[in-house]
């Protein structure tokens, strides 16, 4: 996965969210503005990127994105609970429709216990509520081979929710079949059939 990947996904991801009028921002760490590069190397990204956070310190992620002191100090800069907190600040501070940040370990130093280099949490959010996460261990695969892979992971995030929720038509399904028992009456066309009386014979 290298910069052919990251074109070619930063293309369509363009692509949809021009047609759908989406606009993103992004809140990168060990990334350093990589995602948003990635973006705006494609001409005509301005009517979808807004902005980019580039938050490597812990400082930066709290002046400028909002992620509580505590949370840092619990889990981690390296962490789920950061990554979120990342996504939903630039969601709300930049006002975009989408938004996705990454916080990881690209090595070759920075190793924790439990925290390995190349462990990189990714944190996409959408302003209808939407939030998903990943946990990527890459590996000690190379600074700029994580960062690459981070890239490519986080712009597959951005198209996951750009595409929209997958069960949005669900409930107009299951209104219509619920809808059909009233309308059809035949149980009651049957249960009103009447007999002519018998006249008796004798």
């Amino acid at each position: 996965m290298g910069g052919s990947d990251a074109r070619a996904l930063s293309r369509s991801l363009l692509d949809l969210c021009r047609m759908r009028k989406l606009t993103i921002a992004t809140a990168e760490s060990c990334t350093g503005g990589l995602v948003a590069g990635a973006l705006t190397d494609i001409p005509g990204s301005s009517d979808v990127i807004d902005r980019g956070f580039v938050t490597y310190s812990n400082d930066a992620k709290r002046a400028m994105l909002g992620v509580e002191a505590s949370t840092l100090t619990n889990f981690g800069a390296v962490s789920k609970e950061t990554a979120t907190a990342m996504a939903v600040g630039a969601l709300e501070r930049a006002d975009v429709d989408l938004a996705v940040a990454i916080t990881g370990i690209a090595g070759p130093g920075g190793a924790t216990p439990g925290k390995p280099v190349g462990l990189v949490h990714f944190a996409a959010a959408a302003r209808d509520g939407r939030i998903i996460h990943r946990e990527q261990r890459f590996g000690a695969i190379g600074r700029t081979a994580v960062r690459q892979r981070s890239v490519v992971e986080a712009l597959r995030m951005l198209m996951e929710l750009a595409r929209g929720p997958q069960a949005a038509a669900k409930p107009q399904r299951a209104a219509a079949s619920r809808l059909r028992p009233r309308v059809t009456r035949t149980p009651r066309r049957h249960a009103t059939k009447r007999r002519p009386p018998r006249s008796p014979r004798g």
